[in-house]
């Protein structure tokens, strides 16, 4: 359970700094067209993190991939402008790395063994 681990602390940690992202860059206008998704990523991935094992392990496969596809439009929205979203790009690549991982079957799970059948 390593990974659940690793996925619990990145979960938090993404969702703190892109709380204090919002902050620290005067997002909360009303013209931020990121402030809703942001919100509900940041309370998604805090949720995720902290539910007990079973369910974490479910819902942090589907959070992180929403957090990738938020972070990634991010990341295009500034290529359009002209520069790079590094923190964005950062957060994209290690949500989607981490939906992938923690969305494959666990060796000796019922669901690795059912994988095997089909």
């Amino acid at each position: 359970m390593r990974v659940l681990l690793v996925g619990r602390l990145a979960a938090a940690t993404l969702s703190i700094s892109t709380f204090v992202f919002l902050f620290a860059h005067d997002s909360w206008r009303s013209d931020n067209m990121f402030l809703i998704p942001d919100l509900i990523l940041c309370a998604a991935l805090a949720l995720a993190a902290s539910l007990p094992a079973r369910a974490a392990a479910a819902a942090l496969p589907i959070t992180f991939a929403f957090t990738a596809g938020v972070l990634t439009v991010s990341v295009f929205s500034y290529a359009v402008d002209g520069t790079l979203g590094a923190p964005s790009l950062l957060g994209a690549v290690v949500s989607a790395a981490l939906a992938a991982l923690l969305a494959r079957p666990v060796p000796g799970s019922p669901t690795a063994a059912e994988a095997q059948l089909a």
